[in-house]
């Protein structure tokens, strides 16, 4: 995923700024459904009839789901992250998550996803979080940039403090009042974060040591003990009251990617990507059993409350069960081609988290896991990891106590796979079962579903349009979903006629830029709630304009200046309207805070230059667009070889890209030289079509139509043909495609063209 970069420039620095980039993310219409992996999961035991799951995926949300004892409800989804939702625990009242975007975020987690605060202190992805059980004010975290922070939540929590750009905006405005700025960052009603944790003055512990990524960490009960470990293959221990170091352990010969404490932090089990699961007593500093259980990567662990029994898996898709005193093994259950990313206990069954977007329950008996084990059909775990895969070579691989889940909380599809069509609307997408789907990405849905059946790539073929449209925006599917990304000043470069769209009552001229459009349709609810705020309404009479008012008041694309209007028929052409249903979510960030992504529904009007990128709001609120190069196409027109028809202008021309062959046909019929001069024109035959001739005008080239529409002369004479490297072109081509598709050149395009007689 994109990483939103820096505001902007320092004083004395001659790099250009790059500016803030808008993604809008297309939501499936089952937005209670994760569409990726699922990274993490906790549990919020709960005095209400039902306990609390929550799932963090790699869609970027996090989900709440009520649990019963046969049954699992969809309760919230809780939306702030702009990338990968890596863990989450529960700290006292709060949950806490960390994300690649480098963020810890805290939930109110009985809300319907309220976000009340944003903390920013790590560099690169938060991979792993760590919560005392009996001390939910303390919280560890970690990730790629080898930092380990230990957080105390209640003082992260704290309001935040006046900056000093807040007073200063205080004094200049003669307000005595609190600035905005300061009271939004204690709305716990706003899941944007507009400064990060500095700001109140407050800073976590940083527990310094590790050079590499860590990718574990846990903590005992009381909040005062924290080991950690990662791809410096040993585990460090620490006093998280200090952040001081208090060991090393070493033994793993590879990453180490789970961890666990017993309550009182005596002893540790690890798990790592060199297949072995190790316990270590802390007290005595060694390692005092190893068990080969997994033939690859262990990459989470759960125990049971007594620390007698643990349930590992990892990347060769399997749950184990393993006496730790016995090292009797036994394989529960193996989920083929989805790795388990991380379990938790819940009573007496067991939540699994995949690489699928689905969650997955298995009875497990949390008091008394032994009672599993004398089901039979276990194995004595080695204490050297050739062991567990020579016995695998050998063909005594076990057999699963469970064929199925009892109970499975489905996810949908991610997309895996897309083809960005010719016109630059059009999305073909595959996704992880295999069904290809056709999506308008201005309007944020699905047109039509070709299912599991058909080839993507022949289906790509059949949808070939000859057509060019330059590349207004960029995409991927980090998150399973399409994510559209749209860059200043490039995302101005593509327009279309309105005629194009289907716009009823539009002018033939009538030219749409498809970002400025695209931003109208996402922002129109913001646009709706600002206008409501400040009071005044879409229409004097309160009624949402029509199509044809909205036509008729369209800004032109060449407007870019702000003439002063209040552009009060705000609302989104039909081609640019967007789902309510399933609303994409944008993700973005202003000029203060970092990225932040909401459902543009949720959108409330008071997101200002603090929150959008200045450039939207110019565009959107001011129909200004900055200025963009490639807008023209120069070409020379000559008469074909042979040809004795000849028309007035000389020297090279310039029109629109867009500008399609039927005009250039109406330019040549407008100054041929004929025996007698178009009804109501000049004698030179230029009137209306404003195409401009030689070198010095070549950006005054018009693409205006005769408005009168074809002349009655024009039925009768001869009609010309438009020819480039001797092949016809079709009236309907635009010159972007000839030059694309027919000219293939870098020089400048020539067309010929030649009068056929009417059939």
């Amino acid at each position: 995923m994109h990483r939103v970069g820096s505001a902007g420039n320092t004083s004395n620095s001659s790099r250009p700024r790059k500016e803030k980039r808008l993604t809008y993310v297309l939501n499936d219409a089952d937005s209670t459904k994760h569409c990726a992996g699922i990274n993490c999961l906790a549990v919020l035991k709960s005095t209400t009839p039902c306990d609390y799951l929550f799932t963090g995926s790699r869609d970027g949300t996090l989900k709440r789901w009520a649990l019963s004892k046969n049954d699992v409800t969809y309760s919230a989804t809780f939306e702030s992250h702009v990338d990968w939702v890596n863990d989450a625990v529960m700290a006292g009242s709060n949950l806490v998550s960390c994300s690649s975007d480098t963020t810890l975020k805290i939930w109110n987690p009985l809300s319907d996803g309220v976000c009340t605060r944003t903390l920013r202190q790590h560099s690169d992805y938060v991979i792993c979080l760590a919560a005392a059980e009996q001390n939910g004010n303390i919280v560890a975290s970690a990730g790629l940039g080898g930092e380990v922070f230990i957080w105390d939540i209640d003082s992260a929590l704290l309001p935040v403090a006046k900056s000093v750009d807040s007073k200063e905006d205080e004094h200049s405005n003669g307000n005595a009042g609190p600035p905005m700025s300061s009271l939004r960052g204690i709305n716990v009603g706003n899941d944007i974060s507009f400064h990060n944790n500095q700001s109140s003055g407050y800073c976590p512990i940083a527990a310094k040591g590790h050079k590499e990524s860590v990718y574990a960490l846990a903590m005992n009960d009381s909040g005062t003990l924290l080991v950690s470990g990662g791809t410096e293959k040993v585990i460090r221990v620490w006093d998280s009251r200090s952040g001081s170091k208090v060991l090393k352990l070493r033994g793993h010969t590879d990453n180490i990617r789970a961890l666990l404490l017993d309550s009182t932090g005596r002893f540790c089990l690890s798990g790592s990507s060199d297949s072995m699961i190790r316990l270590w007593d802390l007290g005595q500093q060694r390692c005092v059993h190893s068990y080969a259980v997994h033939t690859d990567s262990v990459w989470a662990l759960a125990s049971n409350p007594a620390f007698t029994h643990v349930y590992s898996g990892g990347r060769d898709q399997s749950l184990y069960l393993t006496d730790l005193s016995t090292r009797e093994s036994l394989l529960l259950y193996t989920k083929e081609e989805h790795p388990i990313l991380q379990m938790v206990l819940q009573d007496d069954s067991i939540w699994i988290a995949t690489t699928d977007s689905s969650v997955h329950r298995l009875p497990a008996e949390g008091q008394n896991p032994q009672k599993v084990l004398e089901r039979g059909g276990s194995f004595l775990a080695g204490n050297l990891s050739f062991t567990r895969a020579r016995a695998s070579l050998e063909g005594s691989a076990p057999v699963p106590v469970y064929k199925e889940p009892s109970f499975t909380i489905s996810g949908i599809p991610g997309i895996v796979k897309y083809e960005i069509l010719n016109n630059r609307r059009h999305v073909l997408t595959k996704d992880t079962v295999g069904s290809v789907k056709l999506w308008e990405i201005t309007k944020g849905v699905v047109i039509e579903d070709y299912g599991k059946q058909v080839s993507f790539d022949e289906k790509k073929e059949e949808l070939f349009e000859m057509v060019s449209i330059p590349a207004w925006f960029t995409m991927d599917t980090r998150l399973g979903s399409l994510s559209v990304h749209l860059d200043t000043p490039q995302c101005f470069s593509a327009e279309m006629y309105a005629v194009d769209l289907n716009m009823v009552g539009a002018p033939e001229d009538l030219k749409i830029n498809l970002a400025q459009e695209t931003l109208r349709g996402l922002l129109v609810h913001w646009m709706a709630k600002r206008r409501h705020r400040s009071g005044s309404h879409t229409s004097s009479n309160g009624d949402v304009a029509s199509t044809h008012d909205i036509v008729r008041n369209h800004p032109h694309s060449k407007i870019e200046v702000d003439d002063g209007s209040d552009n009060s028929n705000f609302s989104a052409l039909p081609s640019f309207e967007f789902s309510t249903v399933s609303p994409p979510s944008i993700v973005t960030e202003g000029s203060h805070g970092g990225p932040w992504r909401k459902k543009i529904t949720d959108l409330d009007g008071t997101e200002d230059e603090k929150d959008l990128p200045w450039w939207c709001m110019e565009c959107v609120l001011n129909s200004r667009l900055p200025a963009r190069e490639n807008t023209k196409c120069s070409f020379h027109l000559q008469a074909c070889e042979g040809s004795n028809v000849q028309i007035i202008t000389q020297g090279k021309l310039s029109a629109p890209r867009i500008l399609r062959i039927n005009k250039v046909i109406n330019y040549v019929l407008e100054k041929m030289v004929l025996d007698k001069p178009l009804d109501g024109g000049s004698s030179d035959g230029s009137s209306g079509l404003g195409l401009s001739t030689g070198q010095s005008q070549l950006s005054s080239l018009g693409d205006v139509s005769l408005r009168s529409g074809m002349k009655a002369w024009q039925k009768i004479k001869p009609s010309i043909e438009i020819l480039c490297n001797n092949q016809v072109l079709l009236p309907e081509m635009s010159l972007a495609t000839v030059r694309a598709y027919i000219w293939k050149k870098p020089e400048d395009l020539i067309l010929n063209y030649r009068v056929v007689q009417n059939k």
